[in-house]
């Protein structure tokens, strides 16, 4: 019995390590840039909210980036959906396993369940494999169901993974081009940057805002300490 919950809890951690042996970038995120918000926003109802849903964000909130609700209608909503409705997607969970062996995950709070610099290096990451279902492959999440997405924006990239002579290094990740995409190299960071961005501050809209709360409420407190502080030398002086 003790071996078995031993090895229930040691899957999630190989399963990590298995995803965890690509070194990851940085994002270089920036929670307050709203060309880079609305850019990433642009991105992610064109090449993401065709398989996957953002359930837990409206349309309107949106408005956040400086947007209006005309131009939200008219360039980022692609369906019939109204402004105050969700992202949901058509399709199914069903129709999601039987297209790609696993049902397309929603992104909602995916910023938060992942990290930014996982996602920013997992959309960096994918290429051509001949043996997967789809086509495609990833570095970071290795036999990954989701095909590249972005790939005419990027291109196609094969890759050599030469294992370590000692056994115990890393391995060493050897990229190469087969075709070019739309975009070169830093366009294409700056889409993924742009993406990521946004899926960040879909999973906490209001982040800005609870910091800057956060330091209001700090130097409220710090101000009440020093009036605390005097008040209560006053009370203890003449004790001794």
């Amino acid at each position: 019995m003790k071996k078995l919950l031993l090895a229930i809890l040691f899957v999630p951690a190989l399963a990590w390590a298995s995803e965890a042996a690509y070194r990851l970038d940085r994002a270089p995120l920036d929670a307050k840039d709203l060309l880079s918000l609305q850019a990433g926003a642009r991105t992610f109802v064109n090449y993401c909210l065709n398989c996957h849903g953002a359930q837990y964000m409206r349309y309107n909130r949106l408005t956040d980036l400086g947007l209006t609700e005309a131009q939200i209608r008219d360039n980022l909503i692609l369906t019939g959906a109204k402004v105050g409705e969700t992202m949901k997607v058509a399709l199914t969970e069903k129709d999601g396993k039987a297209m790609f062996g696993a049902a397309p995950p929603d992104l909602t709070v995916i910023g938060r369940a992942r990290s930014a610099d996982w996602l920013y290096t997992y959309l960096r990451t994918f290429y051509r494999d001949s043996k997967s279902p789809t086509g495609w492959n990833n570095a970071v999440y290795p036999q990954v169901a989701m095909p590249h997405a972005l790939w005419s924006l990027q291109g196609e990239r094969a890759l050599e993974i030469v294992p370590a002579k000692d056994g115990h290094s890393p391995a060493d990740y050897k990229w190469s081009r087969i075709s070019a995409g739309t975009q070169n190299t830093v366009q294409y960071d700056t889409t993924v940057r742009d993406l990521v961005n946004f899926l960040v501050y879909m999973g906490e809209p209001a982040a800005n805002e609870r910091k800057r709360i956060g330091i209001v409420v700090l130097f409220v407190l710090g101000i009440l300490f020093i009036f605390a502080y005097a008040l209560k030398k006053e009370y203890w002086k003449d004790v001794k």
